[in-house]
This record gives structure tokens, sequence and C-alpha cells, in this order.
């Protein structure tokens, strides 16, 4: 069977964590792009990350056949929980590393689902960390997508022929590090959105430096970072390799 090429980028939002939410993909095949939303009026970030994941999925399920799907995310809450985190969740019956119940359950279940359903059926897919807010302009759309949902707005929505859309889904590599590169060196004059630290497994978030110094100060192994933003901040969790 004959594979084609799929972009996909996703996003979630939520205003308050838990507040209304809202989510946002974009799937452009060879020929069409076709752009999804939708919202809840009390949700999660990572609740609307992964919908946006599932409900592009559902689409390309949807139309059939088979493809090399490649999934641009900005969230590694997703990326990490459907490509490493899953297979030990489903071994120990859906109780997570600090012998908690798994969050999202029933989300997780149906993306994995999905990503079973398009493999089977001889899909390829890839899983592609796409920082948000680094000019990327795929994400950026689909960021003002699901931000515009979780306002209660409802955006023209996309839906035609890859010719007639207007944003370039194939130049973005070059343009997101060159704009990382400069934030990376800005990072520390940026204000603070909290301060995470993390001591013998235990996740805390600070409002203040000294907050956040004081739990760490003279603790072996203790971690900590600052974040900027709400995405930066789940980013790094993550990188620590804690599920949300």
């Amino acid at each position: 069977m004959k594979t084609s090429d799929i972009i996909i980028y996703t996003d979630g939002a939520s205003r308050g964590n838990p507040g209304r939410g809202g989510w946002g993909a974009l799937v452009a095949t060879e020929k069409k792009v076709v752009e999804l939303g939708g919202n809840d009026k009390h949700t999660t970030n990572n609740k609307m990350e992964l919908e946006g994941a599932i409900e592009a999925l559902s689409f390309v399920v949807s139309i059939g056949g088979a493809h090399n799907i490649d999934m641009r995310v900005d969230s590694r809450y997703v990326i990490n929980g459907i490509t490493k985190w899953i297979h030990g969740w489903k071994k120990n019956s859906w109780i997570n590393s600090k012998k908690e119940e798994v969050l999202n359950r029933d989300l997780w279940e149906a993306l994995a689902s999905l990503v079973s359903t398009l493999e089977n059926g001889g899909s390829k897919i890839k899983w592609n960390y796409t920082p948000g807010h680094s000019g990327i302009l795929g994400n950026e759309r689909v960021d003002e997508i699901s931000t515009m949902c979780a306002d209660g707005e409802y955006p023209k929505l996309f839906n035609g022929p890859r010719s007639e859309y207007k944003i370039n889904l194939t130049k973005h590599t070059g343009v997101a590090g060159k704009i990382l590169s400069k934030k990376s060196k800005s990072n520390s004059k940026v204000k603070a959105y909290s301060y995470l630290s993390l001591v013998n497994g235990k996740l805390e978030r600070h409002a203040t430096w000294a907050s956040c110094e004081k739990r760490v100060k003279g603790t072996s192994g203790a971690k900590f970072k600052k974040s900027v933003s709400a995405e930066d901040e789940n980013s790094i969790i993550c990188s620590w390799g804690i599920e949300g």
C-alpha cells in the first residue's frame, strides 16, 4: 500500500488549571489542509493537549489509508506519555511511578487506541517536539485556535486545498532554532512564572526564588529551575520524568 505524508500540529490551552480550555489542530495532507478546534468549560492544559492530538489522529483515521505522520507537538507531556510512560502504566495497571493512579487515563487510552489503529493499518507516526512561541507558523496557528476556543470565541477554521493555505508548513526548523537561541540567552531576564524544585522525587512550585532556594539548598540530588510560562513549566516537569 502506498503511503502519503501528513503533517500535524496540535496545541491545548486553559484559562486556569483547571478552568476554561480549548484545543487546536492542523492536519495537512499532500493536497488538503483541515483545521480543527474545540473547547471545554472545566478542564486542564494537559487534557487539552491530549484532546488536540486525539482529534487530529481521529481525523486521519477517518480518511483511511496508510500515512507517514509527522506529529509536531509542543507538549513533552503528550510525547513522553505516548512514547515512553504508557508502556509502564499499562504493565502496572495504570499506576505511575509515584504509586498513584495515572491522571487522564481515559484520554491516554483513547490516544493509544488511535495510534494502534493507524500503525496496524500501515501508518508510521513520528512524535517531534516543536517548541511553542518560537516563530513556527503551524504551531502559532494551532495556539491561536486553542486560545480562542478557550476564550469562548469561534475561530474561522480552514478546510480546503493546501495550495490555498497561506501558512508555510515546511520551512520551520531554521526559524525556530534562531529564535530559541536568542531566548536561551535572555531567559534570565524574563519574569518568572514559577520556580520549581524536585527533592526526593517530590515536586513543588514556588512563587519566589527565596522559597525554592530554601528547599533545595544543601540537599543532595535536588533539582531546581525557573519557568517563564505555563508551557515552559510543563516542559521542565516532563523533562524531569514526572507525569502531570
